[in-house]
């Protein structure tokens, strides 16, 4: 994001921030450098549900105070989409896993493979713990609802990306979910970054032929621009004002996504929006099609039993009413990350989880460290 905005990068290169603190971070770890803390241990406890950055950032910012963080997260690995929805190619998992070092040695503890409501119940985290945060991410797809998207070889996008994280971790747990791509025609229904990170790990899974679909022009796609040139640069087709329709089946096989072609109608009330040209039908033949039309909040469902409010999309709403920063309608429990926010980018959520782990020191009154403060 600091590169993107950089000064500089009208007629030059952007000062490359990102990789300067990557090094530095680096060069510290290499050194045997660790955070540590000199607080006094609270007595107090703080059960953080979900492992991704916002819970991570929390967990960071609590044992800094010397509060207690027990992590719960129902998957294998900490990280979140960072471990299992992003590509390998995009983050080393050594990253991942030198953050879950660096916290364990500050005193957070994880519980994986554990899902609040299945394997521990809500009641007792609230019944066990001072405080509870939720950070349960955004994995709820949106769904297209096109005819035909129950066949065979039609996949959601975070299933595809999260069983191939596990194929490549050597985690696989369902080989049915990753199918053979290898010399298939492979169609991607959509323009964000998670459409991205699909056609690029399809091109990487051998695919005879990737294509991007999407139902705007390039200058109004949601995704990085950069990601969209690495994914040209690799090969990736990319057909822009085509709106699917369906998907074109034969004896529960895919065959192919009927599509139309889109114009942009701009009428000065927001973003542009795709009107479909009459008469432009045509099929694009297609052996495995991947829905990547984005995600929303993923609301637990114990949220209505404990009254954590949500709004008409799933989001955990907090901070309303009088309350602390990121605290929810439940007292006792505080949000951050996707679950609050929808499907955003991995330092909101990391801010999230810093402010949070700030408000629950407040209401514990704990005092707050220079680290976090």
């Amino acid at each position: 994001m600091c590169e993107g905005d950089c000064t500089l990068e009208t007629g030059f290169d952007a000062v490359t921030i990102g990789a300067i603190e990557r090094w530095t971070t680096d060069e510290a770890l290499r050194r045997g450098w660790r955070p540590t803390s000199n607080a006094t241990p609270s007595g107090k406890r703080v059960a953080i549900v979900g492992a991704g950055p916002a819970g991570l950032a929390a967990a960071d910012g609590l044992a800094r105070a010397g509060v207690a963080a027990h992590v719960f997260d129902r998957y294998e690995e900490i990280g979140g989409l960072l471990t299992f929805g992003i590509p390998p190619f995009k983050l080393d998992k050594a990253i991942v896993r030198t953050r879950r070092e660096v916290l364990e040695g500050l005193g957070v503890r994880f519980y994986l493979n554990t899902d609040i409501g299945r394997d521990v119940a809500f009641s007792t985290l609230l019944h066990d713990y001072d405080a509870v945060f939720v950070g349960t991410g955004a994995y709820t797809f949106v769904d297209g609802a096109l005819p035909g998207q129950n066949t065979p070889g039609v996949l959601p996008a975070l299933p595809f990306l999260i069983a191939n994280a596990r194929r490549v971790l050597g985690q696989m747990h369902d080989a049915t979910l990753l199918p053979n791509i290898v010399g298939k025609r492979v169609v991607v229904l959509g323009g964000g970054d998670t459409a991205m990170d699909c056609v690029r790990t399809a091109i990487r899974m051998d695919a005879d032929s990737v294509t991007c679909v999407y139902r705007r022009d390039e200058a109004n796609m949601p995704g990085s621009r950069r990601e969209v040139k690495y994914a040209r640069d690799e090969g990736v087709q990319f057909l822009f004002n085509r709106q699917p329709l369906e998907i074109v089946a034969d004896a529960d096989v895919v065959r192919g996504v009927r599509v139309v072609a889109t114009e942009l109608n701009v009428d000065g009330s927001g973003r542009a929006k795709p009107r479909v040209v009459a008469g432009s039908d045509q099929v694009l033949e297609a052996d495995v099609v991947i829905l990547a039309f984005g995600f929303r909040a993923s609301p637990p469902a114990w949220c209505d039993e404990f009254g954590i409010a949500r709004d008409a999309t799933g989001k955990l709403l907090v901070g309303a009413n009088g309350c602390l920063p990121l605290q929810t309608s439940n007292p006792k429990v505080f949000a951050g990350g996707d679950a609050v926010r929808g499907a955003d980018l991995v330092v909101r959520a990391v801010y999230d989880g810093r402010e949070a782990a700030k408000a629950m020191l407040q209401q514990l009154e704990v005092t707050q460290t220079s680290a976090i403060a």
